[in-house]
């Protein structure tokens, strides 16, 4: 995060904002710095991805769909910017550990303990130690004891469209961006492959929520795509896992899609459309089930 700030000080903050009588490496600067930039990069990542997603990925049938909710998108919306800025004061301190020079993150390749292969290595090891640890943090989320208190709001969306993607409760968003944040604690890593691997992480988890089930057939036993995550939000015990399905299997809780199955949400759709019962039924459900996510709110 230190290349993010240095530039937002260079061009911004330094020449613009502060006065030159406050030393760019004063700590309560530091931190206002930081809080700016994490809320400002994580909104337009939210809405840049999402957007696209939502406009030129996310199948709008969908939105017939008896499960999805009347304004869903707009308090999809109004969840996420709830909440990050929430789950942004906590990871700006992480963030400032990392700048006062308390992670194991390096500036030169040549700093890598294996040089270009320990940078690649480290790239492949950041995504299975982040969707073992993000595996168990969903798993334990889903404890009867936690789940109404912290990820129960995540689950209104049955059927979620990209803007679901942060749409969580502040500390369940944040608990479950912790191994991002605690891999360059524990283990070397690239500044900018770290910076990189973050948006991909983002993109990653708007990508998750799109609804468009394709993926290569070699892979679909192997990557937690869009339709392995949407069987998680319509039965709940299923498919933990951020990135792969590894720990779904070692976990017991893997499920094949349903909608690589010919019995996901569009099928559904097809099956309603065919028996003349889209337009009433989506209506009828659809209102039922925004009594219930009411209350559930």
């Amino acid at each position: 995060m230190d290349i993010v700030l240095h530039y937002a000080d260079y061009y911004i903050f330094t020449p613009y904002v502060y006065p030159s009588s406050w030393p760019e490496q004063d700590t309560l600067r530091q931190l206002i710095s930081l809080l700016v930039v994490t809320n400002l990069g994580a909104t337009a990542i939210y809405f840049c991805f999402g957007t696209l997603s939502y406009y030129f990925i996310f199948d709008h049938a969908l939105k017939n769909h008896p499960q999805y909710l009347p304004n869903q998108v707009q308090r999809e919306i109004k969840y996420a910017m709830q909440s990050l800025p929430w789950i942004s004061i906590p990871t700006v301190g992480l963030f400032f550990a990392e700048i006062r020079g308390y992670s194991k993150l390096y500036d030169n390749i040549e700093d890598s303990p294996y040089g270009w292969f320990g940078v690649v290595l480290s790239m492949i090891s950041f995504l299975f130690f982040t969707d073992m640890c993000i595996y168990w943090i969903h798993r334990i989320l889903h404890h009867r004891l936690i789940y109404k208190h912290l990820h129960k709001p995540h689950h209104i969306w049955k059927i979620p469209t990209p803007f679901a993607s942060h749409a969580f409760h502040p500390v369940d968003g944040f608990l479950q961006s912790i191994p991002y944040h605690i891999y360059p604690f524990l283990f070397p890593l690239h500044k900018v492959v770290y910076l990189g691997l973050y948006i991909f992480v983002n993109i990653w988890t708007v990508s998750i929520h799109d609804g468009d089930y394709r993926v290569p057939r070699v892979l679909e036993n192997v990557i937690n795509g869009s339709a392995h995550h949407t069987d998680h939000h319509l039965y709940f015990d299923y498919n933990y896992g951020q990135y792969f399905t590894l720990w779904d299997r070692i976990g017991g809780s893997y499920k094949y899609p349903s909608g690589l199955e010919g019995k996901g949400p569009q099928d559904y759709l097809r099956i309603l459309k065919t028996k003349g019962k889209l337009f009433d039924g989506a209506s009828t459900d659809a209102h039922s089930s925004n009594k219930r996510a009411q209350k559930e709110e």
